[in-house]
């Protein structure tokens, strides 16, 4: 789409007045909301890849607004731009299929679902022993998900509910838990064994 839109420019001689002028207001409206998404997503912390997904509507029909444009010409650039749109788009698909493969292959040999397995074995224990349990903030919003929990709890809380005997299980971080662990009253750690879950521990009584 950039280089589509730099060829238009060139094409143009640079003159952005003309392209604004003879810009529609709709394609125009889509630009903002695909720069405007962009901005809000790189201003946001967490980098979840679930947050780019309301900028890929407006930058599929600024594709197809920019292909449209090409076709309603018949002068001799656009015929070549159409060839170079087809060429950009074969590629476009054979890169994301191709990535996407990739990262399937990546996922399933590096055991990628090990937190959602560890917490659904958490899940269940929880559920036979009758265990009140909190997650203790941690930087894989994810768990939440795996865990059936609607928030964190921060970590000064959790040792008064844990102290208080509000709590028979916690999960947390290894690196939050070395912090916890002397403020736990009778506490026990059990480690996962599982590659990416290592990095999490389940405090228990």
């Amino acid at each position: 789409m950039i280089a589509v839109a730099l060829i238009d420019l060139h094409s143009r001689r640079w003159r952005l007045r003309g392209v604004f002028r003879e810009m529609s207001p709709e394609t125009f409206w889509l630009i903002c909301w695909s720069i405007g998404g962009l901005i809000v997503m790189s201003l946001i912390p967490s980098k979840r890849v679930d947050r780019i997904f309301p900028v890929i509507p407006p930058l599929c029909l600024l594709l197809a607004a920019q292909i449209g444009a090409g076709r309603s010409s018949l002068n001799a650039n656009a015929v070549r731009r159409r060839s170079y749109l087809a060429l950009a788009l074969l590629f476009a698909i054979l890169f994301t299929g191709g990535y996407t493969s990739w990262k399937i292959l990546i996922g399933y040999r590096d055991l990628q679902n090990a937190l959602a397995v560890f917490g659904r074995k958490i899940r269940h224990e929880a559920e036979v022993r009758h265990w009140r349990y909190e997650v203790v903030s941690a930087k894989d919003e994810g768990l939440l998900l795996y865990l059936q929990k609607t928030h964190f709890i921060e970590p000064e809380r959790a040792v008064a509910e844990w102290n208080n005997g509000n709590l028979d299980a916690l999960l947390a971080s290894t690196e939050k838990a070395r912090t916890l662990m002397p403020k736990l009253h009778h506490a026990v750690v059990s480690e996962s064994k599982q590659a990416r879950a290592k990095e999490y521990v389940l405090i228990t009584r």
